[in-house]
Order: structure tokens, then C-alpha cells, then sequence
């Protein structure tokens, strides 16, 4: 059995139109202005510390918080006035697993399928099939506080596709998965794409938006700081770059500075401490930057040339890591959750909404 398919009204250019869109909690704008374009059958990818934004921004668009400002359209349905008809096409996966620890994998599908209007006999259908997909099988009738955090989350993500929405929106899906199991999420959000599905993800962790998305909208302070594909934020940095790292520490400050004249741009150095990172924009300064630091007797101990990578691309328009932590969201900020699973409540009229 395939799960229940929801479509679109067709005729919409973008899965998600959002302009200037503001939200604060008491004196702090948690989210200033952002403003996102994503065109349906894609993954897009939100980029970020903790408390840029991005959680907030992700609630706004998926009808579970009401924005202060801005406007926001989901196949071209207005998240406040048509809440009730956004939901049905959308399914959210939280930061935080919405699981019932005392029932089994197995039932935990089931409930929610109930919850969604599905029949008994259907139920069960989409469960065993979302089990099998998810390589949850052999373990689908332990009870999930036998699970891994790893097993918890890919149950977690089935359980918003009993339904299979156009819109699929993932806040932070890979949080505290070990590689393995973050690789095989990849794998699994690809083929959800691959099915039909849009997909908007939050993440902090840059190769995974590398690996996934292909547009990429980098958020710093509430703010949009940084949007394009991969290579055009990579290309924004400068074509490649300069990694040194000098034999001896006492050559540190010598080998910088001449790395600076020589290449034209300024450096920094990595956090071991011994390794000079600068822009290369021509091939033939290479061989100019090993005569200079040769004739000022400078050993090298490792010398390469890499293409930017989105750390870079971090670094160069928000001045910090991406790793870096921010002070989180205040308190009165709504923790991450589910919705399209359970009830949400309804921005447009303060109350409680049951899922379609």
C-alpha cells in the first residue's frame, strides 16, 4: 500500500512564498525581515546557529505561530487566512521526537494514522509499509524506550509521511544522529523528494546542506544574510583557497605576512593554530608564495589548495563559525513539535484545530 497522496491546487510557481516575515518575543525580534522563495519538487535548506532564527521561521510558515509581520503563502495559500488548507498539504517533523514511549513502534504509526482519518484496516497498511520503508522492521513491535535516538527520529519521519504531503517541512531532522545514521536520513529525505515531495530543512550542520539542498538560505540574527545554490555561495568567497601550515611555530607570524603580500588578501588561521587559510584567485601565485617563503627561509609543512566550502561561505558573511552558539531563543519562544500529526493551534483564531 502507498501512503495517502495530498496535492496542491495546481497552477502555484512557488511551494513557499515568504516576504519580510517578523517575529518577537517581548523586546527581541527573533526573526527581522526574512523573506524565502522555494519552487516545489526541490530541498531547500535554512542554515544556522541556534537562535538565528530558524526554528521560528519554520513554525511561521507551517501555520504554528502567527507572524508579527511580513506575509507568507504555501502553494499559494495564505498561512493565516487559509491555515486550515495549508495543513493539509504539509507535514512537520519537529526537533523533538512526538512519540508515545509506551507503545511500540508499530502502534505509534497506527495512532497517528487514526489521528489522520485513516480506517483501522488502513491504518495498519500504511503502518507495516512505513515500518519496512524505514528499516524499522525487526524492531516494530519493541517498545520505543528500547530505541535509539537514531531509531526514534526515523520513526519520527515516518510518521509525518503516513500522509505523503507536497511540503515537507524538517527542523533540524539529524540533531545528535551518529554519521551512519545521519547518511541514511539523507538518503531517505532524497527519496521523498524523488516521490514528489517539497522539502524545507533547518540545520546547523553544514555538509548536510551541501549534500541535500539545492538552494540554500544562510540566517544569522533573524536575518536572510547569504542565498543561492551551493557553488554560488562557495563562488562568493572567492574560487579556492590557500591551507599552510608551517613547520615551526615561531615562523607563524612571518609566513602570514607573506602569504598576505604575495596572494593579495587577508588570511586567518585555523583553530590548531599552525595553519594559514587566505583566497588563491590565480594558479600562478602558488609558485610565487613557495620562492617568497623559501627566500625568507620559512619551512613548510603542508601546503594545499581547496575549493570554498560552506564554512567559509559562513565565516565570510556572518563573521563567525557556523558552529559558534548564540544565545537560544527566550523562553516564552514554543519549543519545536509536530504538526499535520496532531493538533495544532490555529493562528487566524486562537484556537485549537484538529488535523484534516
Amino acid at each position: 500500500m502507498e501512503s495517502v497522496r495530498r496535492k496542491p491546487a495546481p497552477g502555484a510557481e512557488w511551494a513557499i512564498e515568504a516576504a519580510g516575515l517578523v517575529k518577537a518575543f517581548g523586546a527581541r525580534r527573533v526573526v527581522d525581515g526574512v523573506s524565502l522563495r522555494v519552487r516545489p519538487g526541490t530541498i531547500f535548506a535554512v542554515l544556522g546557529p541556534n537562535g538565528a532564527g530558524k526554528t521560528t521561521t519554520l513554525r511561521m510558515l507551517s501555520t504554528l505561530l502567527k507572524p508579527d509581520g511580513g506575509t507568507a503563502t504555501i502553494f499559494g495559500l495564505d498561512v493565516v487566512k487559509r491555515a486550515h488548507a495549508v495543513r493539509e498539504l504539509i507535514g512537520v517533523t519537529g526537533q523533538y521526537a512526538s512519540l508515545d514511549e509506551s507503545l511500540t513502534a508499530f502502534e505509534n504509526l497506527v495512532l497517528f494514522a487514526c489521528l489522520l482519518g485513516l480506517g483501522r484496516r488502513e491504518a495498519r497498511l500504511a503502518a507495516a509499509e512505513l515500518v519496512d520503508r524505514f528499516g524499522l522492521a525487526e524492531a516494530a513491535h519493541r517498545p520505543l524506550k528500547q530505541f535509539s535516538g537514531g531509531m526514534k527520529r526515523r520513526l519520527d519521519l515516518a510518521a509525518s509521511l503516513i500522509v505523503q504531503p507536497p511540503l515537507l517541512f524538517l527542523d533540524e531532522p539529524t540533531t545528535g544522529l551518529d554519521p551512519a545514521t545521519r547518511t541514511n536520513m539523507w538518503h531517505m529525505i532524497r527519496r521523498m523528494v524523488e516521490g514528489g515531495s517539497t522539502v524545507l530543512l533547518t540545520t546547523q550542520y553544514l555538509e548536510e546542506a551541501d549534500q541535500l539542498a539545492g538552494r540554500i538560505a544562510v540566517i544569522d540574527r533573524g536575518r536572510v544574510v547569504a542565498e543561492g545554490t551551493p557553488d554560488e555561495l562557495k563562488a562568493s568567497v572567492g574560487a579556492s583557497s590557500l591551507r599552510l601550515k608551517v613547520r615551526f611555530m615561531h615562523d607563524l607570524a612571518d609566513a602570514r605576512l607573506t602569504v598576505e603580500h604575495v596572494l593579495g588578501g587577508r588570511s586567518r588561521l585555523t583553530a590548531e593554530g599552525r595553519t594559514i587559510v587566505a583566497p588563491v584567485n590565480r594558479a600562478d601565485q602558488l609558485a610565487d608564495l613557495l620562492a617568497a617563503l623559501r627566500q625568507r627561509g620559512i619551512a613548510v609543512e603542508e601546503i594545499s589548495v581547496q575549493k570554498p566550502t560552506l564554512d567559509e561561505v559562513f565565516m565570510a558573511v556572518t563573521g563567525h563559525a557556523a558552529g559558534d552558539r548564540e544565545s537560544g531563543p527566550p523562553a516564552s519562544e514554543p519549543a519545536g513539535g509536530r504538526s499535520g500529526g496532531l493538533p495544532a493551534s490555529d493562528p487566524a483564531s486562537g484556537k485549537e484545530a484538529m488535523p484534516s
